[in-house]
């Protein structure tokens, strides 16, 4: 009797400190989205209160038609949805390609891309920028989404391919029977079965080039037309004066779609991780 209550003692003093550490965690995001709904003077002297007392739509307004979001939010659709696109069909592929087959120089080239993990982001910059600069793709949509397809992407590689490695071997030999070469055993067979890892690749690589900011701030600096959201948050710091009310409505419009996304796609994400690790 004495250890089910020491049990119970023991879950109950567990899960409070789980609620207070949600709530400390929350509470940041949960008054950045309240602020967004605040008149200036209310977010100057509410303090840490997160209840609007009068609720207002202007910051929304505002960031929405005044600081150009509109633009922006459209920008960001479509560099993301774009990237999301060609690194899921360029690391399915290669992933495909690293999981079935054995060649020479596969180690090697696995040591490589394992090692292009340690290289900063910020080191990357230059490079990358003089590149696009000489193919006169700087200022423009289409070198931003070139910008943010780059990179090895090793975690997506080994997504995919510990997946690909644990499908047995039958089934491509039936695809070959049936006449199938590399390409259609790959995309009519292979690629759909993968459907766990692909929405895992969808949510991360969504969110990865939402909130992108470092690669649109410099490819975009002298084209403001052209920036997404995250370097149109940071646009809205003015030299003197600060928009706090109309960056929490800009934050909050920025926000909501990878909460939405995330939450629709959860499931199949779990489902991705645990079955590409079990494989």
């Amino acid at each position: 009797m004495a250890a089910k209550v020491r049990r119970i003692s023991a879950k109950c003093v567990l899960y409070a400190f789980l609620i207070v550490a949600a709530v400390i965690w929350m509470y940041p995001f949960v008054w950045m989205l309240t602020a967004s709904f605040k008149t200036q003077d209310e977010f100057w002297g509410s303090g840490l209160n997160i209840f609007p007392q009068h609720p207002t739509l202007e910051n929304f307004v505002r960031s929405w038609n005044n600081a150009n979001f509109s633009q922006y939010f459209l920008n960001t659709i479509i560099v993301t949805v774009c990237a999301v696109v060609i690194v899921l069909m360029c690391t399915s592929a290669a992933g495909y390609v690293l999981g079935r087959y054995a060649f020479p120089g596969k180690k090697a080239l696995l040591g490589v891309f394992m090692a292009s993990i340690t290289i900063p982001l910020t080191f990357t910059i230059i490079p990358v920028y003089e590149l696009l600069n000489g193919m006169h793709l700087t200022n423009s949509l289409l070198g931003l989404i070139i910008a943010e397809c780059g990179g090895s992407h090793i975690l997506f590689l080994m997504l995919f391919s510990s997946f690909y490695s644990g499908l047995p071997k039958e089934m491509e030999e039936a695809a070959i029977v049936d006449g199938c070469g590399f390409f259609q055993t790959y995309a009519r067979i292979m690629f759909p079965l993968a459907k766990p890892v692909i929405v895992t690749v969808v949510i991360m690589q969504f969110i990865w080039t939402w909130n992108s900011f470092l690669m649109p701030l410099v490819l975009t600096l002298s084209k403001p037309e052209l920036r997404t959201l995250a370097v149109g948050l940071y646009a809205l710091q003015g030299e003197h004066v600060v928009d706090w009310t109309g960056i929490a409505a800009g934050a909050t419009i920025a926000v909501l779609p990878v909460i939405v996304i995330f939450i629709a796609l959860q499931k199949y994400f779990v489902d991705g991780i645990a079955g590409a690790v079990k494989s």
